[in-house]
């Protein structure tokens, strides 16, 4: 079963390594632990049973509590489905943004970092060429880079 843990915001990772560190391996009723991106001040713990979790979390620091009803696997799923590649931008692209200050201009996509899902690109038709780091749902392919 899956139980959803409060945490302070901002320390799910910490948290979660201080309940991995008290794991005993030996008939744990802990099978693991997991921290989702952008589900901030929860953590998401598999167990045996609500009372073996209640008991393992007591005294822990930056842990608040726990949701009263486990989580399904279809919620589960919806949590932590992979993302492909955002927007499908790739480096030499050429993008458009639909959304934020540059609605409307063109760039050129100097760099795709995923695990952020940014894009660092450069304006297009402007005098001094700056490089800008967005969101890349903030933007839309038009060109493709030719690959040789």
């Amino acid at each position: 079963m899956y139980f959803v843990v409060k945490v302070t915001a901002g320390q799910e990772r910490i948290a979660a390594n201080m309940l991995q560190n008290k794991i005993t391996p030996q008939e744990s009723p802990i099978y693991s632990i997991l921290v989702v991106e952008g589900f901030r001040g929860y953590i998401i713990v598999e167990a045996e049973n609500e009372l073996s979790i209640r008991q393992f979390i007591t005294k822990g620091r930056n842990i608040r509590g726990i949701l009263p009803k486990p989580l399904s696997d279809e919620e589960l799923g919806k949590l932590i489905a992979v993302r492909g590649k955002a927007a499908g931008i790739e480096k030499g692209d050429i993008v458009e943004f639909t959304s934020g200050p540059f609605k409307g201009y063109k760039a050129k996509a100097l760099k795709v970092d995923e695990i952020k899902d940014e894009v660092t690109v450069e304006l297009m038709d402007v005098v001094v060429p700056i490089p800008i780091t967005t969101k890349m749902n903030t933007a839309k392919v038009i060109q493709r880079a030719n690959k040789m």
